[in-house]
């Protein structure tokens, strides 16, 4: 079987405050760290358990900021080297130190970044960002859509290595004008896939069948956003419930979900790259002039979410 898992612990700290940032905001205690990294671990091992049986591609998904804790960064070198595993990626602010990556392999591991200005010195993340080209390591590099970023995203665009994609995020709550839609388009052609949700109520989409998320204690479920519950990861008994199956909800607001919207042509626009969010061929297919972004369902446009819902 070809399985995407998206894994999210109960890790809850992050080392950020962002003012935007619709996710839990907690400090986690010595007790919760332990319990998350025991959830990881045993994560961890079952993943690496399925050679021979599975091929796996895994996207963590946390709460907080996963890589300044040392069992996610172990986890990922560790997955990174086996035969079975196509993909395993993380999404992450870029707080953490790099010398981890010596120990993981560069033909398999992934990072999805997100820059947020006022959190950290825009020359330290630059410079992990240029580290990570020159360590041959796949990586996508994005920021939420708020008119006070918009200098600061034109200013990494220019300053990024030209093989490295920036996406932009529509932001939580935000109506975007014509006007200031082309100006995040500018920078990333495909912005208008987050510009709106997506509707998605009884349309076919791939979790679920061939893309599941996994929490902590293992209860399987096919997205973040849909909490019915397909069974347990680590009994086995979610693997009789995969299917084919239509979209529950009314919309879709986020990367993470709409991605694997069979009606919409993302898997090809992503093809290779989709748990990294790099489009297909970047840069040598990218359009000139921001035209890439399709229509979405109805005739709308639709939003990208990130690590979540607007933030990324």
């Amino acid at each position: 079987m070809d399985l995407t898992v998206l894994y999210r612990g109960p890790l809850a700290s992050c080392d950020y405050d962002c003012p935007y940032c619709p996710f839990a905001k907690r400090r986690d205690s010595g007790e919760q760290l332990r319990a998350d990294r025991a959830a990881l671990e045993r994560f961890a091992g079952w993943a690496a358990a399925r050679e021979g049986e599975d091929r796996l591609s895994v996207l963590f998904t946390p709460w907080g900021e996963g890589l300044v804790r040392s069992w996610y960064r172990r986890a990922l070198a560790e997955l990174s080297r086996l035969p079975h595993i196509r993909r395993v990626a993380v999404q992450t602010n870029l707080s953490c130190r790099t010398d981890w990556l010596d120990g993981a392999d560069p033909d398999t591991l992934a990072l999805w970044c997100t820059y947020h200005p006022g959190q950290t010195p825009y020359d330290r993340f630059l410079g992990k960002c240029r580290d990570l080209a020159a360590r041959g390591i796949r990586f996508s590099v994005g920021i939420v859509g708020f008119e006070e970023h918009l200098e600061a995203a034109h200013r990494l665009r220019a300053d990024l290595p030209d093989h490295v994609y920036l996406w932009v995020n529509a932001a939580e709550g935000h109506t975007y004008t014509d006007e200031e839609a082309a100006r995040w388009t500018a920078l990333d052609p495909l912005f208008p896939y987050s510009r709106h949700p997506h509707r998605s109520a009884g349309l076919p989409c791939r979790t679920g069948e061939s893309v599941v998320s996994v929490d902590g204690d293992g209860t399987v479920r096919r997205c973040h956003f849909v909490r019915s519950e397909l069974g347990n990861l680590y009994d086995g008994s979610y693997r009789a419930a995969l299917g084919p199956r239509a979209c529950p909800l009314a919309v879709c607001d986020c990367h993470i979900g709409y991605v694997h919207l069979e009606s919409l042509p993302l898997y090809d626009v992503f093809a290779g790259g989709v748990l990294e969010r790099i489009p297909a061929g970047y840069p040598d297919s990218w359009p000139s002039g921001g035209g890439m972004a399709d229509r979405g369902p109805g005739g709308t446009t639709s939003r990208g979410g990130g690590a979540g819902p607007r933030s990324g």
